[in-house]
């Protein structure tokens, strides 16, 4: 029997993209929102996210007169399937939607749910039944897209651009592949002068007993980052800042959300692993132009603590101010931080 020849065509869309291309959750979030907006827009003109400021509305993405009638599109990134978990965020999504639009006099002709997922069977159920009651009491179609749906749209002509640039598994082949930066192993001294830092202090606050490791990772990121300041390269320098401001993203995403589970607690368990994780697996969500290990991408976050912009207990501020006032921050590696801080002001 001869084999079954398999049509080339498109690469099948995966909605995990989101989190590749942002690195953690809430970025996801936001990544598909901005897809479903400019998927939206394929098809209707004026099609525009509503910023929150400090309410959206109840709206992620609409079309329409705010001044008369509108089409809103609700965002749920909700993976890898939806259940009854989620009816009380749909829930209170519509009922924001709709109290808006009587406290600011439009009216809302439809209300669509944007979810990346299937429902499971009793979510199905439920929002047979939700919807149908919700269109009688509103006066409002009621719509789901949901990832059939999506795909579906995504696939068509009037949205091949839309799909290509977030779901295509594009590999740049235009740049070579940089060399990465050795490591540098840490003299026994060196350990020794690096336990006095502030970095190694907060991880000492989050009980952590072995940090051997983590002076390993600052010391090499340190050494790239004043490599990189003192060559002076505009692009390596933007993608200093890049890492920077993307890795302390990272962990205040993480630490928002860590700190939610335990509202009370005077430890944060799990953040450290967390954030660490997500900054080991960015691949290439890192910028292109900073050649670095995992070594130097973790190092990065330390070097961030470090400056006394985060740490990893809820009172890591006071961790930081304390430190200060018992001693001046000692690296074994001094980095111009200012010029760090200069380029940043430039670039952004």
């Amino acid at each position: 029997m001869s084999p079954v020849a398999v049509p080339a065509g498109e690469p099948p869309i995966n909605f995990r993209a989101h989190e590749i291309r942002a690195a953690n959750l809430a970025g996801a979030r936001d990544d598909f929102e901005q897809m479903l907006r400019e998927l939206v827009g394929a098809w209707y003109q004026g099609a525009r996210l509503i910023a929150a400021n400090p309410g959206d509305w109840g709206i992620d993405v609409v079309v329409g007169d705010l001044a008369g009638q509108i089409v809103i599109w609700q965002a749920k990134y909700f993976m890898p399937v939806v259940t009854v978990a989620q009816q009380d965020q749909i829930r209170d999504s519509f009922a924001s939607a709709m109290k808006a639009a009587a406290k600011h006099g439009h009216r809302v002709r439809r209300w669509i749910l944007c979810v990346p997922a299937s429902m499971d069977a009793p979510m199905d159920k439920w929002w047979s039944t939700w919807k149908k009651k919700s269109e009688s009491d509103f006066d409002v179609e009621i719509e789901l897209w949901h990832e059939g749906e999506l795909r579906q749209r995504l696939i068509s002509p009037d949205a091949a651009d839309v799909r290509r640039h977030y779901y295509d598994p594009y590999r740049p082949a235009a740049h070579a592949k940089l060399d990465r930066p050795g490591i540098v192993k840490v003299d026994p001294d060196t350990l020794t002068e690096l336990e006095t830092t502030l970095f190694v202090r907060q991880l000492r606050e989050a009980d952590y007993q072995q940090v051997s490791s983590a002076k390993l990772e600052f010391f090499n990121a340190e050494l790239l980052a004043r490599e990189i300041v003192d060559k002076d390269v505009p692009g390596e320098v933007a993608a200093l800042v890049e890492a920077d401001a993307t890795v302390h993203g990272i962990w205040e995403a993480t630490f928002n959300e860590v700190s939610e589970l335990h509202p009370a607690a005077t430890k944060l368990p799990g953040l450290h692993a967390s954030v660490m994780k997500q900054i080991r697996g960015m691949g290439e969500a890192w910028p292109s132009d900073l050649r670095s290990t995992p070594v130097h991408r973790c190092g990065m976050m330390h070097r961030i603590v470090e400056d006394s912009r985060a740490g990893w207990v809820p009172h890591w501020e006071e961790v930081a101010s304390t430190h200060r006032g018992d001693q001046p921050v000692k690296t074994a590696v001094p980095v111009p931080r200012a010029a760090d801080a200069e380029s940043a002001e430039v670039l952004t």
